[in-house]
């Protein structure tokens, strides 16, 4: 257990970020009454980081930058809260698979530099629990990588975690890419390549794999980088997933906002972004060459993993699941008695869920709620 609880820590993911990019992501923002102390703390922590950045920007330039991905990256999608996290956790027990970790999360500019001693430090101080359930952090448990492309670039989804009033806006232009600049693109495949080069170097595989729920809305954009790439596509059941993240965004801005957002519009944006996210992976799924896509329900994956995790390698010709066989069941042996939360869905959730995600529902065979408000 770490010594700061998640939603009381003084600072936010931002002091990982270089100078450049936090000044820009915080330009002209508003910063709520009651969130000043935390704001002031992390421009002052970020800006006294930022100095170790260019000694990072050298040694990836000396050592990596020039050095081709050897192996398309495996994509891992999926709406946040459909089981993208169980899934990552258990296929990156396979050592010829690098992620990135919770640190590169936070300090995508002190991983070739100064790392033993950061590391240390964060673990000392982060919490051992995730604030929405009780899956377990840690300094090199994987990661989704869009938080380090946050604090490498202020071109992302997740500056809405500092700024919710501009959830939406963050949405169209860097979620789904509507309307971007070219350089915005160029930008992105710039410092998503870097991330991955960084992940091998620092894990010691030689094959990228990503869990990245924002990736769900970009397989065009994704395929565009890398046209080999596969992926790995989890749905799950939408009234689950609309309490599961509802809850995860409440309790997770507690400890990275800097403005406050009413709960209603938070559930209304949840809809909307749900849409926009299963409307654009739909309509480009389909560019994915054969054999390279694979699709299932996260309730076959928690009820069967290892045989699920069977029919992915096989599928999408992954090689190594032998080897890594052992890893794989003692994660899963220790993952048994594991508590998860359960959900009990209000009349609220039923009206919202059957009002606005029927189509997965319908699609998927999930049961469909009555509404009884």
């Amino acid at each position: 257990m770490g010594l700061i609880d998640f939603d009381k820590l003084p600072v936010n993911n931002l002091v990982g970020a270089d100078w450049h990019t936090y000044r820009i992501i915080t330009s002209g923002k508003e910063i709520d009454k009651g969130f000043r102390l935390k704001h002031g703390l992390t421009t002052a922590v970020c800006r006294l980081l930022s100095i170790f950045a260019p000694i990072q920007e050298y040694r990836y330039r000396k050592l990596l930058a020039d050095k081709p991905l050897e192996q398309a990256p495996v994509f891992i999608l999926g709406h946040w809260r459909s089981g993208t996290t169980f899934v990552h956790n258990v296929l990156s027990c396979d050592k010829h698979f690098a992620y990135n970790t919770t640190y590169q999360t936070v300090f995508p500019h002190l991983m070739m530099f100064g790392q033993p001693f950061f590391k240390k430090t964060m673990s000392w101080l982060m919490p051992s629990k995730r604030p929405t359930d009780n899956m377990e952090l840690a300094v090199d448990l994987p990661q989704e990588e869009e938080f380090s492309l946050t604090n490498s670039m202020p071109f992302t989804y997740y500056n809405l975690w500092y700024f919710p009033k501009h959830w939406m806006e963050y949405a169209e232009k860097y979620l789904v890419f509507n309307d971007v600049p070219k350089e915005v693109l160029e930008r992105f495949e710039e410092e998503l390549k870097k991330v991955m080069k960084i992940a091998i170097w620092n894990t010691g595989g030689t094959q990228f794999l990503s869990k990245n729920p924002p990736h769900t809305a970009r397989v065009k954009e994704l395929l565009d980088i890398f046209p080999d790439a596969k992926f790995i596509y989890l749905i799950r059941n939408p009234y689950t997933v609309f309490e599961s993240t509802r809850s995860f965004y409440t309790n997770t801005m507690k400890s990275l906002k800097v403005q406050d957002i009413a709960p209603e519009e938070l559930a209304e944006n949840i809809l909307n972004v749900y849409n926009m996210v299963y409307d654009k992976y739909e309509a480009e799924k389909s560019l994915i060459p054969k054999g390279n896509l694979f699709e299932m329900k996260f309730e076959d994956f928690e009820k069967d993993p290892m045989g699920m995790t069977e029919k992915i390698y096989a599928q999408l010709q992954l090689s190594g699941l032998e080897a890594a066989k052992p890893a794989i069941e003692q994660y899963l042996n220790s993952k048994k008695g594991y508590k998860k939360n359960q959900y009990s869905y209000k009349p609220e959730t039923v009206r919202l869920v059957n009002e606005n995600w029927m189509r997965a529902i319908e699609q998927w065979g999930y049961e469909k709620l009555q509404d009884k408000s």
